[in-house]
């Protein structure tokens, strides 16, 4: 199985902490973030990546450079961002022929087996797109859906001001090949923003339990790794 693992982003919430690093490889108890995701991926059984660079790319691709991983990596280069469902877009031929395949957000810090959100997927029947959800304490922030008790996805908002629930995008998807359908042609192009509303009544959503937290600000950066050195031990 191929994925896509989105690591573009400038992180500017995180003020100084990514001045002088991107915001995958920020450490989170002596590993950059974006290890944690290769071992996520590996276990899954992923056997090749997408992996889109902008701010300190230089920096990404000497991680790679030294990263020993069985995973085979595509580097995709974006001089000026496409947003996320623009690097979708413009990357497609690296997911032409797949029958399905993931789409991660690699800012989050997660300890999840994707190969639930796989299965659900399948036996969801392979809708366009299968979401990993979360409980969170901060809907305001995230992207919220409502779901039906079969997990089909009845509504979705990206940071409402007046959150519905508190099931949250965790930024953890599996796609299938018609999500091209839904991909806008302009560029800056967001999943969030500019496709998922599109796929109400279309996509899915798996409720899980373990942990993800997202890493937009310097709170929650350290609240990540105070709860990942607890779950270590």
């Amino acid at each position: 199985m191929k994925a896509f693992l989105l690591a573009a982003g400038r992180g500017t919430r995180l003020g100084a902490l990514t001045r002088d690093i991107p915001k995958c490889l920020l450490p989170i108890h002596g590993q950059p973030l974006l290890t944690y995701w290769f071992r996520t991926l590996e276990s899954a059984g992923v056997t090749e990546i997408l992996i889109n660079l902008h701010h300190h790319a230089d920096a990404v691709r000497d991680y790679l450079a030294n990263l020993e991983t069985p995973i085979r990596v595509t580097p995709f280069f974006e001089p000026e961002l496409l947003g996320s469902a623009g690097t979708l877009r413009k990357a497609w031929e690296f997911v032409a022929h797949e029958p399905d395949f993931f789409v991660i957000y690699a800012d989050n810090l997660a300890r999840v087996d994707l190969r639930r959100l796989r299965s659900f997927h399948e036996s969801a029947g392979r809708p366009v797109l299968s979401l990993l959800a979360y409980p969170t304490d901060q809907p305001e922030r995230c992207g919220i859906l409502e779901l039906a008790p079969d997990g089909r996805v009845i509504g979705f908002e990206e940071k409402p001001a007046r959150p519905r629930t508190n099931f949250a995008n965790a930024g953890i998807h599996v796609a299938s090949p018609s999500l091209l359908e839904f991909l806008p042609e302009k560029t800056p192009a967001d999943l969030g923003f500019d496709v998922l509303p599109r796929l109400v009544g279309r996509m899915y959503g798996y409720v899980t339990d373990e942990y993800v937290q997202d890493i937009g600000t310097p709170e929650t950066y350290a609240a990540a790794q105070r709860a990942w050195l607890t779950r270590e031990n």
